[in-house]
C-alpha cells in the first residue's frame, strides 16, 4: 500500500488544501491562501467591485470588501484612514469611487476617532466637485448629518483652492447639486469672494439675496450680490456668445469643455482654442471627438500638441492620470469609434504611438531589476469574465498590459500564458498594446493551474530568478499547489527564486504562502505595483 499518494505535504492536489496550512477553499473549488483584511482593502481601493468577477456579483464582491475596510477602521482607524488618503492622493487607483466609499464608511463608522480622522481627510480624497458629490450620495448610507459632517462639507467650501471653478463645472453629479451639499451642510463664509461663489452656485444669478432652507436647521442666506468674480462673469456670457468671442473667453478665462454650449462644440475654433490648456485626463477623453470633427489629422498642429503632452512624464505624474486611463483611450481611440453613441474618427498614427509611449510612462522611473524572469498569464475562463475598475477591460486582458510594462523593464524575460495548460503567446516588449490585447482575447482558456509557470520552468529546464503570475487566484486544476511548485523548483535548481502574485480582482485569495519571505503578494494594476514587482524581484525589499 503506497499511502503517500493519498497523503503529502511536498505534493498536494489543488482540489485538497496542503497538510498543516491555513489554505480556505476559493471560489473556483480549490484552495488558496487567504489575504488579510488590510491587503483585501488595498485590493479594494485600487481594483473596485464594479461589476462584480465570474465568482462573485457585483453586489456580493462589494460587500465583501466593505467588511474589509469596517474590519481594518475597527483595528487601526489611523492606518486605515491612511491608507485610503495614500491610494486616493497619489493617483494609484484607476477610479476614486472606491476610496470615496471607504471614506464614507469611516465617516460614518461607530468609532469617533475614526469618524473625525476621515472628515479631516475629506479634501484631499475629494478633490474635485464630482468627489464631493459621490461623498454626499455614499455617506447618506452611514450616517445622518451630524455637526461634524457639516463641518467637513463647510470646510471643503471654504478652503478649496480654485472653488469657482468647482461650482461652474460640477453643476450637479448623482442626483446632487451644490444647492444640495450647501443646504445640507449649513454652508456660509466670511470671505466677500467666497460668498459671491456660493451664492452664484445656489442661483446661477446675481440680483437679490437667496434664501436657502436647509433640512433640519435655520435658513441659510446668502446677501445680495452686485458682482461675482471674472471667471464667473465669462461663464455666464459664454452662454450666448459667438463662435469669435467664445474662443476669447477661453483662452483669457481657460473656460473647461462642460463650460461651453452644446451646440458650440462640434467647431474646430472652439476645440482649438480648448486644447491648448486641457487637462491631461478630458484630453485622452476627447481625442476620438477632436479627430472627428478634423482638429486632430495626421501631421497637424493639433495631433503634434497632443503628442507633445502625452510625452511629458512630470505632466503625466501632475495630472493624476492613472495608467489604466491611457489604456483604455488608447484601445477606444485605435479602433475608431465608441463603445457608445454613433461618433467615429479616423485614428492618427502619430496619437496611437503616443498613447502606446504614455502607457508606460504613467508608472514612472522603473529601475530593472536585471533577473531572470518568468511572466505569466493566467488566460483561465474566470479571467475572461467581469471587469478591472468598471473599465471596458477583462481581467485577462488587464493582465496582458501589465506583462508589458514588466517586460519593458527588463533585460531577460519569457511572457508565457496558461490556464489549465500551458498556451504559447507570441507577445514581446516590441509589441504594441492593442495587438497584445487582440492576441490575449482570442486564446483558448480552460480551467486554472498556477503551478504551470513553475512547473513548465523546472520540465523544460529554464533558469529563473523570480516568477510573476497576474492572476486572480482562483487556482483549483493542478495536481500540486503553487508554492510547493515553488518549493520543488528551488530544491532542484538550487536558485532562491522569488515569487509574485499579481491579484487582478478584488478577492480574498492569493495561491502564495503569505508566510513565505521569497513571496509578494500585490495588486494588479496599482500604479506603483511596477517599482515594487522590480525591487522585490532584486532584492531591494
Amino acid at each position: 500500500m503506497n499511502y503517500t499518494k493519498h497523503f503529502s505535504t511536498r505534493v498536494t492536489p489543488q482540489s485538497e488544501p496542503i497538510p498543516g496550512s491555513s489554505q480556505v477553499a476559493n471560489s473556483a473549488g480549490g484552495f488558496s491562501w487567504q489575504v488579510d483584511c488590510w491587503a483585501r482593502m488595498q485590493r479594494f481601493l485600487i481594483l473596485g467591485s464594479e461589476g462584480g468577477s465570474y465568482y462573485a456579483t457585483e453586489k456580493k464582491l462589494t460587500k465583501e470588501n466593505a467588511l474589509a475596510v469596517s474590519e481594518c477602521l475597527r483595528l487601526d482607524p489611523e492606518r486605515a484612514v491612511q491608507l485610503i488618503v495614500d491610494v486616493s492622493d497619489a493617483g494609484r487607483a484607476p477610479k476614486n469611487d472606491p476610496a470615496i466609499f471607504a471614506l464614507a464608511i469611516a465617516a460614518g463608522h461607530a468609532d469617533e476617532h475614526a469618524r473625525r480622522l476621515a472628515e479631516a481627510a475629506l479634501p484631499k480624497v475629494a478633490r474635485i466637485g464630482t468627489h464631493l458629490f459621490q461623498f454626499i450620495e455614499a455617506v447618506k448610507s452611514f450616517r445622518g448629518w451630524g455637526k461634524g459632517l457639516r463641518k467637513a462639507i463647510s470646510r471643503w467650501y471654504e478652503t478649496h483652492p480654485s472653488l469657482a471653478l468647482q461650482v461652474a463645472k460640477y453643476q450637479q453629479r448623482n442626483r446632487v447639486s451644490h444647492r444640495d451639499a450647501l443646504r445640507l451642510a449649513h454652508v456660509r463664509s466670511c470671505d466677500p469672494e467666497r460668498q459671491a461663489i456660493l451664492r452664484w452656485a445656489v442661483c446661477n444669478t446675481m440680483g437679490e439675496r437667496q434664501v436657502v432652507r436647509t433640512k433640519d436647521g435655520p435658513a441659510v442666506t446668502y446677501p445680495a450680490i452686485v458682482q461675482v468674480p471674472e471667471f464667473l462673469q465669462a461663464v455666464d456670457e459664454a452662454k450666448t456668445a459667438n463662435t469669435g468671442r467664445l474662443v476669447k473667453l477661453i483662452e483669457e478665462f481657460n473656460l473647461p469643455r462642460e463650460c461651453i454650449p452644446t451646440e458650440k462644440l462640434n467647431e474646430i475654433d472652439v476645440w482649438e482654442a480648448l486644447l491648448v490648456k486641457m487637462p491631461l485626463t478630458a484630453m485622452v477623453r476627447n481625442l476620438g471627438k477632436m479627430s472627428a470633427i478634423g482638429l486632430l489629422k495626421p501631421m497637424s498642429a493639433g495631433s503634434t500638441q497632443v503628442c507633445v503632452k502625452l510625452g511629458d512624464v512630470e505632466y503625466i505624474k501632475k495630472s493624476r492620470l492613472h495608467p489604466l486611463a491611457i489604456l483604455i483611450a488608447a484601445k477606444t481611440y485605435a479602433q475608431g469609434h465608441g463603445d457608445k453613441g454613433k461618433l467615429k474618427w479616423t485614428p492618427v498614427s502619430q496619437i496611437n504611438d503616443a498613447l502606446d509611449a504614455a502607457f508606460y510612462l504613467a508608472f514612472g522611473n522603473v529601475e530593472p531589476a536585471g533577473k531572470r524572469t518568468l511572466i505569466g498569464l493566467d488566460v483561465s475562463g474566470s479571467m475572461n469574465s467581469g471587469s478591472v475598475a468598471g473599465s471596458s477591460l477583462t481581467p485577462r486582458e488587464a493582465a496582458a498590459a501589465m506583462a508589458m510594462v514588466i517586460a519593458k523593464t527588463e533585460p531577460i524575460y519569457q511572457i508565457m500564458a496558461f490556464s489549465h495548460r500551458f498556451v504559447h503567446v507570441d507577445i514581446s516588449k516590441c509589441s504594441r498594446l492593442s495587438d497584445v490585447i487582440t492576441i490575449t482575447d482570442s486564446l483558448s482558456f480552460g480551467g486554472t493551474d498556477c503551478a504551470l509557470p513553475m512547473t513548465t520552468a523546472s520540465l523544460n529546464g529554464w533558469m529563473i530568478d523570480t516568477f510573476i503570475t497576474l492572476t486572480d487566484s482562483e487556482s483549483w486544476a493542478g495536481p500540486i499547489h503553487p508554492h510547493q511548485a515553488l518549493l520543488q523548483y528551488r530544491q532542484k535548481t538550487s536558485i532562491p527564486a522569488r515569487a509574485i502574485c499579481v491579484g487582478m480582482v478584488a478577492n480574498k485569495f492569493t495561491v502564495l504562502d503569505p508566510d513565505d519571505t521569497g513571496s509578494l503578494n500585490i495588486v494588479g494594476f496599482d500604479s506603483a505595483a511596477p517599482v515594487m514587482i522590480n525591487d522585490f524581484s532584486a532584492g531591494r525589499i
